[in-house]
């Protein structure tokens, strides 16, 4: 059984037990948290698809920990006018666990 949903203004596909990073969510780690937009939802010959979104249907997962991703160098430079400048970035991910899908 898995589900296509949208957290944090990105689609995923999910399954049961799963964990997957997202884009910080504002909860404390050990938090439950539910996610109500499913696009669709399949459990072996039944599927589901919504027009866009499936009623009633819910995603339930945990919140593991917040983490910061790989730094992520931005380099600037323009030839010959001695124009450089370097900066650096760190996106903050939330680990979470999938625990229910739910039609």
């Amino acid at each position: 059984m898995f589900a296509i949903v949208t957290i944090a203004g990105q689609q995923f596909k999910v399954e049961q037990d799963q964990e997957i990073f997202v884009h910080k969510i504002n909860a404390e780690a050990g938090d439950s948290v539910s996610f109500d937009e499913v696009h669709l939802i399949t459990d072996g010959d039944d599927t589901s698809v919504g027009a866009p979104l499936l009623d009633s249907a819910s995603v339930g997962a945990t919140v593991v920990e917040h983490i910061k991703g790989d730094k992520v160098i931005v380099f600037k430079k323009k030839r010959r006018k001695g124009y450089k400048v370097k900066n650096g970035h760190r996106q903050h991910f939330t680990k979470i666990k999938i625990d229910s899908i739910s039609a």
